[in-house]
């Protein structure tokens, strides 16, 4: 059984998240420059066994998504045409950047780390990597 990996897509950065070999637990993995994602998972797959790819698609309150969805499933298109032998899907991430912030505060991080983004794509990442596994 191979591994899940989860995608906190930004036109910056990108948070990673990936479950151990069971598929019990997420955790993060470095965030990324946006421009390096594929390259990252061209080497990570000749490594690794990776089932599935989710990627974030963040919806406003009302349900309508948010302006940057047709460049993030711009970007899962890619993904599939690169890696056909890997299921790539698109799930709510909807208010995982501010969990994550709530998170990071509520650890005891001090200002610095709170206002880190790249910590908070990747805890971010593993939270939609998290909720993922709960609703399987």
């Amino acid at each position: 059984m191979g591994r899940i990996m989860a995608l906190d897509y930004g036109r910056n950065k990108t948070g990673v998240a990936v479950t151990d070999t069971l598929r019990i637990a997420a955790h993060g993995l470095p965030t990324l420059q946006t421009e390096k994602v594929l390259d990252f998972l061209n080497q990570y797959v000749s490594k690794e066994d990776l089932d599935l790819i989710i990627v974030g698609l963040p919806r406003h309150p009302d349900g309508n998504l948010s302006s940057n969805a047709p460049e993030i499933d711009k970007f899962a298109k890619k993904i599939r045409k690169l890696f056909p032998e890997i299921k790539v899907e698109l799930v709510d991430e909807s208010y995982t950047s501010r969990d994550a912030k709530e998170l990071i505060l509520k650890s005891g991080a001090g200002r610095k780390k709170r206002r880190d983004k790249e910590l908070v794509d990747k805890v971010a990442a593993v939270l939609i990597l998290q909720r993922y596994l709960n609703h399987i």
